[in-house]
């Protein structure tokens, strides 16, 4: 993408005196909790379903809730990581650590460094680990010389990205374990959560069903799990502006250029996390989740006072904007390999 400048109005000050104002930075401990209760309670009623149905075929169908009831935790281990629940770093450790690294199976000290690291520079390739080079590219730069099957990958990543996603549940579990063997002096405490949840996991799933349904309920739940999680990620920044080295960018042009919401109502906001408000997330990651929706007019209309680029739209154009940017990167090596 290329690059807007701002030069007129871009200022964060006011805007963050009026959401200051509004009272919309205020923490929502009780809804948290009773949002963290529900879910609690939903996936220990997935769980005993499973055990209710036993060892039938039919019980890979619980995979689907299960799945989105994961996603929900990890939702819940994002917003921990913000600071958006209580007043209390240890206790958002904690739930981060709960939701994460024993209810997911992933570690949320990775999380947090690597989430930290995008927050402080959106679609920055040199500093955003989530545009840095990898399965997929984001720009022209990246894309060049790929040969053998990364050059495949990245002449086809905007037919094979949603796909690939379902492979995000397992990729998520090895580079954490990664993360943590690299840091194990410091990092005890979420090893052994970890090593908690792949022994009750996989243990229930074994004594409750046949081997072979043991494994694909598996290979389902972290496949929807993988496809839920990323495609909330997905539209987020994908085919957004991305800054390079020269940019001069306050707070402001850093998050707005770079984020698009999706518009949507009460379900989308479930569905999708919260994170559909994006650029009111990342103006303000510490703003509880509820909070977002009534930010976003107030955000909408100081960007369109001072004339900075708002970009808002339905889900499904979110996701062709990512994927046409996705195409048009892997152009050059399409029309080479012709």
């Amino acid at each position: 993408m290329t690059t807007t400048t701002i030069t007129k109005g871009s200022d964060f000050s006011p805007l963050l005196r009026e959401i200051k104002a509004a009272g919309l930075l205020e923490r929502r401990t009780a809804a948290y909790a009773m949002a963290i209760g529900i879910n609690v309670v939903l996936m220990a009623l997935t769980w005993a379903g499973i055990a209710a149905i036993g060892a039938s075929w039919w019980v890979i169908l619980l995979a689907l809730p299960l799945g989105i009831l994961t996603t929900r935790a990890a939702f819940f281990g994002h917003d921990a990581g913000h600071q958006q629940i209580a007043g209390s770093r240890k206790l958002h450790d904690w739930i981060g650590m709960l939701h994460g690294n024993l209810v997911l199976g992933m570690s949320y000290a990775w999380w947090v460094d690597k989430h930290n690291r995008h927050h402080a520079n959106p679609n920055h390739t040199d500093k955003d680990p989530d545009v840095g080079e990898g399965v997929f590219v984001w720009t022209l730069q990246q894309a060049e010389g790929r040969k053998g099957l990364e050059g495949w990958l990245t002449r086809n990543q905007a037919r094979v990205f949603f796909p690939l996603l379902t492979l995000e549940g397992f990729n998520l579990k090895v580079s954490s374990i990664r993360f943590l063997l690299a840091r194990r002096r410091t990092e005890k405490l979420e090893i052994g959560l970890m090593a908690a949840h792949l022994m009750l996991y996989f243990s229930a799933l074994f004594l409750i069903l046949s081997p072979a349904q043991a494994l694909v309920f598996a290979l389902v739940h972290h496949m929807v799990f993988g496809l839920h999680l990323g495609s909330v990620f997905a539209p987020n920044h994908k085919g957004m502006e991305m800054p390079d080295a020269d940019s001069n960018w306050g707070h402001l042009e850093k998050q707005v250029l770079t984020s698009r919401n999706v518009n949507g109502g009460l379900v989308t906001d479930w569905l999708m996390g919260g994170l559909n408000y994006q650029i009111e997330h990342h103006l303000f990651p510490s703003m509880p989740r509820a909070n977002l929706r009534f930010a976003q007019p107030i955000v909408r209309e100081y960007c369109e006072s001072i004339g900075m680029p708002y970009v808002s739209t339905g889900l499904i154009d979110s996701y062709r904007m990512g994927l046409r940017h996705m195409h048009a990167v892997g152009e050059e090596l399409r029309s080479n390999a012709a």
